[in-house]
């Protein structure tokens, strides 16, 4: 998958600031690559490939560290842009760790009505930071800013509920 998003070339064509800009980094840039991998531990979860406890998080997390070495040469080298260095792999860990969370509540749900909140809580997680990306890139620091905190806010419940967690004993 590195070398795929290394050597070729993004699925969309970012234009300039609009909702190509906004489609190109949702598939190319934040989302895709981070969904997949989602997708693939799902695949070999169900087709008993991985048996156990689901960590999605992790398998995406590890996932990421080829893509995301690739992605730093090249934007490092000849892209030279702070919010594909800073911004993306913050954005990155915050679509792993808060999609999960959202996947492990919607297995220890049985009523529909949760089921369709938390399954839209995934898809404004994968919104936010699609347009947090985009926000930032077209220079509009105050949306950047909120939208981050709304792909990051799952993330960072996650985090307070395994520390709460772990400190009940279980």
């Amino acid at each position: 998958m590195a070398g795929f998003q290394f050597f070729g070339d993004p699925l969309i064509d970012p234009g300039g600031f609009g909702l190509s800009r906004w489609f190109s980094g949702f598939a190319d840039i934040v989302v895709l690559p981070v969904v997949l991998p989602l997708l693939v531990y799902l695949i070999f979860f169900f087709l008993k490939f991985i048996n156990g406890s689901v960590d999605f998080t992790g398998f995406a997390l590890l996932w990421l560290i080829p893509i995301a070495a690739a992605r730093s040469l090249t934007w490092s080298f000849i892209q030279r842009d702070p919010i594909l260095l800073v911004l993306v792999p913050v954005l990155w860990t915050a679509i792993a760790a808060g999609v999960p969370f959202f996947i492990k509540l919607l297995q220890g749900s049985n009523r529909p009505v949760m089921i369709v909140i938390f399954s839209l809580a995934i898809l404004s997680v994968l919104f936010a930071a699609a347009t947090s990306y985009w926000a930032f890139f077209a220079q509009r620091t105050t949306i950047g800013i909120i939208f981050l905190v709304a792909a990051a806010a799952p993330m960072l419940l996650s985090v307070v509920m395994s520390f709460i967690k772990a400190g009940d004993g279980g």
